[in-house]
């Protein structure tokens, strides 16, 4: 099939699930019509996209966790825990990653290895191998909305699999969920593939079933400057609202400086707004996502939750529709079911002595969003011109080009010319632009900040700034500055 930015029809997508469905029996639990009759009887308050409308027309922040353990009686206990005594408004289901590389098998063995040794030997719920109804169970057993968070350039039948048990949002994107996580995966492939999500989540919107659809916004989670995560974001709203996806949340990961966050929150919302009401998807209904500190934590409880509560700070300030939590764990590897739900009170206590409080447009933050929206329209028109007007083969050819490029990722297909670093105040800006097309006052504006800290640093600027920036939050500073 070639790869084109065009609605797919039923038919196609019909003809395609068998051949998915059958990639592991569960695949013979789905019933595409039955379960649209069973997400129309969830009530209100199980239904994501509504919890998250609510929240942006009331204009508070919602705390989501991470979470996810391999046996369904331990994961629907973890998830009661996370809302009765962590307080949390969304609940996730972070799936493992034996099932994000499509490796069911070893699933199953870390499954049976799970209930003979009496603790999870997963780092997340295998929803594929535990099928359609087990699904339900997790979704019946708890009192919040729950969505689907992983990690998998290929996620057709973990999408079949938890939409249709009752999940009613999914993360992830053919880009975001490809060029942080995966090696070898051409771009073409993984956006075919995540078509389908979108075209399946397109089918139940067309049979009156909103599921919420999230690109990942942090990508790598280091230094990842906003017009980056921002235009990669945006295509892959676009390319989602095109397979009939009415409900979308745009994500952005912490970089740290109060001014540049707080303006990219502002202006995700509003460029994301402008090209889909510029490519006729003016129905979508948009939200953001704040992701709290994606990098190195510090390993001492007191300093973490210090860098929880400047990220839960930050998401009430920027009014962020949600925010997904970390925890005081963070340094030690998967935290304890305790320690998850101390970093959720202690993100709900900040949200909730900041709901009422305004961030103050000042000069720092306009000219922070005008570098933003030059940034990010300079990237999207080179894309969509390198895609002759589809986005999708745009978006491929963007890569090839390096007008598309991800700081530190992991992908062959990712040109990883670009080196982020911080600013003397700590903003995230760019050491080398490799090939991003960015107008030259732009660049001058990046070398004259990075220039400044060097002064201030008496140091010449270079690669030893980005590692000192990389390790910095986790030594207790922002700015990686020499002691």
């Amino acid at each position: 099939m070639e790869l084109k930015n065009s609605k797919w029809a039923e038919g196609e997508l019909l003809a395609r699930r068998a051949e998915v469905l059958g990639t592991w029996p569960t695949g013979k639990e789905v019933d595409l019509e039955e379960a649209v009759s069973y997400h129309r009887q969830l009530p209100a308050a199980k239904q994501f996209s509504l919890k998250l409308l609510e929240a942006k027309e009331r204009k508070i922040t919602l705390a989501q966790p991470r979470a996810g353990v391999a046996l369904i009686n331990e994961h629907i206990d973890l998830l009661r825990y996370l809302e009765d005594e962590g307080g949390a408004d969304l609940l996730p289901t972070t799936i493992d990653s034996y099932t994000r590389q499509n490796r069911y098998s070893e699933a199953q063995t870390g499954i049976e290895e799970s209930r003979t040794m009496g603790r999870s030997m997963l780092n997340g719920f295998p929803a594929v191998n535990h099928g359609v109804a087990a699904c339900r169970q997790v979704v019946e057993a708890v009192k919040n909305p729950v969505q689907v968070r992983h990690g998998t350039p290929d996620a057709r039948m973990l999408a079949e699999i938890t939409l249709a048990g009752g999940f009613t949002a999914f993360e992830g994107g053919g880009i975001s969920y490809n060029i942080p996580y995966a090696k070898d995966v051409p771009i073409e492939k993984s956006i075919l593939w995540w078509q389908y999500v979108d075209r399946l989540t397109g089918y139940y919107e067309e049979n009156g079933v909103s599921i919420n659809r999230e690109p990942f916004g942090p990508l790598t989670g280091t230094l990842v400057p906003p017009c980056i995560s921002h235009s990669i974001g945006i295509i892959e709203a676009l390319l989602a609202a095109e397979q009939g996806v009415k409900n979308i949340t745009l994500g952005y990961g912490q970089c740290g400086n109060l001014l540049q966050d707080v303006a990219a929150l502002q202006t995700l919302t509003e460029l994301g707004e402008e090209y889909l009401g510029r490519f006729g998807y003016r129905d979508v209904n948009l939200t953001t996502v704040f992701h709290q500190w994606m990098g190195g934590f510090p390993q001492d409880e007191s300093k973490a939750f210090g860098v929880i509560a400047w990220g839960a700070a930050t998401a009430a300030l920027g009014k962020a529709t949600k925010v997904i939590v970390k925890t005081p764990h963070e340094a030690f590897g998967i935290p304890t079911k305790e320690a998850n739900a101390a970093g959720i009170r202690a993100t709900k206590q900040v949200l909730n002595m900041l709901k009422d409080q305004k961030l103050e447009e000042t000069p720092g933050l306009a000219d922070e969003k005008e570098v933003i929206r030059k940034e990010v329209h300079s990237i999207l028109e080179r894309v969509l011109l390198l895609g002759e007007g589809d986005l999708a083969q745009g978006a491929v050819r963007a890569f090839q080009a390096g007008v598309l490029d991800v700081p530190f990722a992991p992908s062959r297909n990712n040109a990883g010319k670009i080196l982020p670093v911080r600013d003397n105040n700590g903003a995230v800006r760019l050491l080398e632009f490799g090939n991003l097309p960015l107008p030259a006052e732009v660049q001058e504006f990046h070398r004259e900040k990075i220039a400044e800290r060097g002064r201030a640093e008496r140091r010449e600027p270079s690669f030893q700034m980005v590692i000192d920036d990389i390790y910095a939050i986790s030594k207790g500073m922002l700015v990686g500055k020499p002691r």
